[in-house]
């Protein structure tokens, strides 16, 4: 019984760590990603919609994006989202595109940068903690019904355990993984 509980709260840790893996890619590293730009909100004819929505993205270079719209009305409107963004990336307007290129960062950037991917990990790690103790106070319950036994409930406990413990697991390694990027 324990282990339909735990299977249950797996697809919720599941999406903290898309949550993490998408708001980790917005972070800028110095290095050009589609990711940086592509949640952006444009007010386009009084609707908003991400750029991803009204153009293609693409990386010419390491340092360079390149947005591409569907339609060439949407230019400035795509360039007066970016900058209202306050990203600290200056779109500029070639022909039928718009070219960003990637500033260099400074150790004072970094630093912010640095401080929000640990608070990502902290919100993370605080999701996770709550569905491991939704999900172990569904088991107590469960053993206080009398459908699961006294050994079951900790057997539960500990395998619930291993899961949290596998999920951090994957959320440091994103984590390290991106503060090396930021960093180096």
């Amino acid at each position: 019984m324990y282990e339909q509980i735990i299977k249950e709260a797996e697809p919720k840790m599941d999406k903290v760590i898309e949550f993490v893996i998408k708001k980790l890619g917005s972070f800028r590293t110095g290095r050009a990603s589609p990711a940086l730009v592509e949640n952006i909100q444009v007010d386009c004819y009084g609707q908003m919609m991400p750029i991803s929505q009204l153009a293609s993205i693409s990386v010419p270079s390491a340092r360079q994006l390149s947005i591409q719209p569907w339609d060439s009305s949407y230019l400035t409107m795509i360039e007066k989202s970016i900058l209202s963004e306050n990203s600290g990336l200056s779109p500029v307007i070639v022909g039928e595109s718009i070219m960003i290129n990637m500033p260099m960062m400074s150790e004072e950037l970094r630093k912010e940068i640095v401080k929000s991917v640990a608070q990502v990990n902290d919100d993370a790690k605080r999701t996770i903690r709550k569905h491991r103790d939704e999900a172990w106070s569904e088991i107590q319950e469960k053993s206080r019904e009398g459908l699961i036994g006294e050994d079951a409930k900790f057997k539960g406990k500990d395998k619930l355990q291993d899961v949290v413990d596998k999920y951090n697991k994957k959320i440091d390694e994103l984590i390290s993984r991106k503060k090396a990027e930021i960093e180096g």
